[in-house]
Formats: C-alpha cells, sequence, structure tokens
C-alpha cells in the first residue's frame, strides 16, 4: 500500500516540477526566437552589435542589443538560459522511470502487439532514446545539417520510421511517450552539449583578449533553431497520453506523423511573421486539413477491430459481463489489482449505474480504441470491445 501511495506522490511532485520547468524553457525559448527575428540593424550600435529591438512590457521599455559574435567586454553580470531545459529533462526522465518503467506492465507493455517482460520494455525504451540521439548528433557533426531542407526532410523521415517502430513493440500509449521523450532529449541535449558549451568558448576566449571565433554562435544557431521547430510536436506527443483515441487506434503511427509534420509547419508561420516577412496563411488551412485527418483516424477502432465480428445491439447484460470482468477489479470501490489502492481517475465501473454513467469513457477507452486496459493487463478479446462499441453506439441503454 505505502509504496503505492509514494509512486502517486513522488509521481504528482515531479509532473509538477516537469510542466513548471517546461513552461519556463519553452517560453524562453519562443521569447528568444521571436526575439532574434525581430532584430533590426540600426545606426549607432555599439561595435560587433547585430541590431537591437525596443520592447514594452509590464509597464516598462526594454532596449534590446544582440552582439553577432559577443560585445568587445564582458559583462560583470550574465543571465543564462540553460536549467529550465536540464530541470524539464531531469524531471521527466524520473517520471518516465516512476510511470513507465516501474509500471510497465500497466504502460509500456502491451502483450497483443509484443509480448515482452517489464524489464525487457525498459531497456528498449532506455537504449533506443540514447541510439536515436546519438544518431541525430552523429547527422549534426558529419555536415549533414547544413543543408536544411534535405536535412529536415531527413530527420522527419526518421521520425517517422521510429514512430512506426515503436508502436510495433511497445503499447500505444509508451510509443508515443517514446517518441515524445527521444525528441526531447535531442532539444536538451543541444543545449547540454553544444550550446552553453560553445557559449562557454566564446566567453573563455573574451577573457583570454582573444577575439571569438564566430562558428560558435553559428552552430548554436542552428541548434536552437531545430528545437524550435521540435517544439509544438513534443508538447503534443507528451500530452496525449491522456486522450485515448490518439495513441490507442488503430493508426496511432500516422496520426503521429501528422502532428510531426503540423509542428514544424505551424512555428514556420510564426517565425516569419516575426521576421517581418509576408506572412504565410496557407499554414492554417494545412493545420485544418491535418487535425481533419486525424479526427478521420481517430475513427478506425483499436488496433485489433479486423478480428471482431458482428455483434448484437443493445445488449447491456454483455456489456456488463465483460466491465466487470475485465475493468472492476480496478474501478472499483475496492480495488483486487496488485498495486491500486483507489479507483483510476476515481472512475468506478462495479454497479450497473456506474457502468451506464461512464458509457462515453468507456467507448473512448475500451471500444474505439484499446488504451484501456493499460497493457491489456486483463486480456480483453476483439470481440469483447465490439460489444461495448455495439451496445454504446445503440444508445447505452
Amino acid at each position: 500500500m505505502w509504496a503505492s501511495i509514494l509512486s502517486e506522490w513522488a509521481s504528482l511532485i515531479f509532473r509538477w516540477l516537469h510542466v513548471i520547468a517546461a513552461v519556463g524553457w519553452i517560453g524562453s525559448s519562443f521569447y528568444f526566437i521571436h526575439l532574434d527575428l525581430e532584430l533590426k540593424p540600426r545606426e549607432g550600435l555599439p561595435e560587433g552589435a547585430h541590431g537591437d529591438a525596443w520592447q514594452v512590457h509590464g509597464g516598462g521599455f526594454y532596449h534590446i542589443v544582440k552582439f553577432l559574435v559577443a560585445p568587445a567586454k564582458l559583462p560583470a553580470e550574465l543571465t543564462w538560459f540553460k536549467w529550465e531545459a536540464y530541470t524539464t529533462w531531469l524531471s521527466g526522465f524520473v517520471l518516465m522511470v516512476i510511470v513507465y518503467y516501474l509500471d510497465a506492465e500497466l504502460f509500456l507493455v502491451d502483450k497483443s502487439v509484443l509480448d515482452l517482460t517489464p524489464t525487457q520494455a525498459a531497456l528498449f525504451s532506455f537504449f533506443s532514446l540514447a541510439l536515436a540521439w546519438l544518431l541525430y548528433e552523429a547527422a549534426c557533426r558529419s555536415g549533414l545539417s547544413a543543408y536544411e531542407l534535405p536535412f529536415a526532410i531527413g530527420g522527419y523521415i526518421f521520425l517517422v520510421a521510429l514512430t512506426y517502430a515503436f508502436t510495433h513493440v511497445l503499447s500505444g500509449r509508451g510509443a508515443f511517450n517514446q517518441i515524445g521523450a527521444i525528441i526531447g532529449t535531442i532539444m536538451v541535449a543541444n543545449v547540454f552539449t553544444l550550446i552553453i558549451p560553445n557559449q562557454k568558448k566564446v566567453i573563455a576566449a573574451l577573457l583570454k583578449g582573444e577575439k571569438p571565433d564566430p562558428k560558435f554562435g553559428k552552430q548554436g544557431k542552428e541548434r536552437s533553431v531545430h528545437n524550435n521547430y521540435l517544439t509544438l510536436p513534443v508538447v503534443f506527443l507528451m500530452i496525449s497520453n491522456h486522450y485515448p483515441l490518439i495513441f490507442g487506434t488503430r493508426y496511432n503511427w500516422l496520426i503521429a506523423a501528422i502532428v510531426l509534420a503540423l509542428g514544424p509547419v505551424i512555428r514556420h508561420f510564426f517565425n516569419e511573421r516575426h521576421a517581418g516577412r509576408k506572412s504565410p496563411w496557407w499554414v492554417w488551412g494545412v493545420a485544418a486539413i491535418g487535425m481533419i485527418a486525424i479526427a478521420f483516424l481517430t475513427t478506425a477502432g483499436p488496433r485489433d477491430a479486423k478480428a471482431a465480428t458482428v455483434v448484437p445491439k443493445h445488449d447491456f447484460a454483455a456489456a456488463q459481463e465483460i466491465v466487470m470482468s475485465r475493468c472492476s477489479m480496478c474501478h472499483a470501490a475496492e480495488p483486487v489489482f496488485d498495486g491500486i489502492t483507489a479507483a483510476p481517475k476515481g472512475v468506478r465501473l462495479d454497479d450497473p449505474e456506474a457502468i451506464m454513467r461512464n458509457s462515453r469513457l468507456i467507448g473512448r477507452n475500451a471500444a474505439w480504441s484499446n488504451a484501456m486496459p493499460p497493457g491489456n493487463i486483463t486480456e480483453i478479446t476483439p470481440q469483447e470491445r465490439a460489444v461495448l462499441a455495439a451496445w454504446i453506439a445503440d444508445g447505452a441503454r
């Protein structure tokens, strides 16, 4: 009992920290990309200045000047923007261990996809995380990233291929979390392994009275742009675990592929607008089409829907029997599943009235998707999901 309670509290604390840190990191990232695009060269700027911008916020005026490489003289104090990124990743990894690794049989493994042990799934997740980052880093350091469009297309294909592979190894929820974790790791590693070290090299050169190499700033800017275009997809993927029709349906990998394309496209609109160039309004047409496509794909049903046969409608007795045998061991006043001390999310399914009242939740989680039971731990069959779907389609009477 105490282990389950401590796990729940740890999950809450680290999720809270993760969200707070991510807000700080993403917010500062968006701000500086906006600022960088808004800078204009003007007369009277200090030597080596790239441009400046005037801004107003909170009743005050701000005059920001950016130096192309570095100022001729280092200021006494510098504000570093790095701990937001580090805290986001560290808290996120701890959260991943608590939720996905310690409860792998529920959230990382789906035996109907691949019969893995919890240890095998956790090791696969960890090593694929490291390998994907190493491949990205090798591609960047090889010089391929200098070819922006081909590199972006290649990166997109790489991420979609990973997503497809993960949905055929892990549970849908685990797969979406895994690809989100990989993107997040790439983004934080860009800060930790290149952006901050390059800034330190520039400072070291200034302290020696030397002129810093411009390549350090150029490399940092390149990785910062990568992070900028990856931000919206990673946010979507990280919140997707709350939406079973996204991760638990037949074409979940294709939904992720659309999101991986839409995020950068939407960022392109804002980047162009902030730079003072002509706003690409076509972006919103593409985004609308993409979201409509996602909505359509979520109606395809669970992955194993093809195995279901035609079932009679309005069969509440059959639906109740399925829910009681497959769901109520956790969703009850007194759960009997090991490690579960209270009905998840307060949803009880242990009597006819509760089942009727929560019919839409049952539909989204167990009939139209295979999100529940988590990891299909109670081995609900495609036929049983079809019975639930038919009962709900007939009005859940």
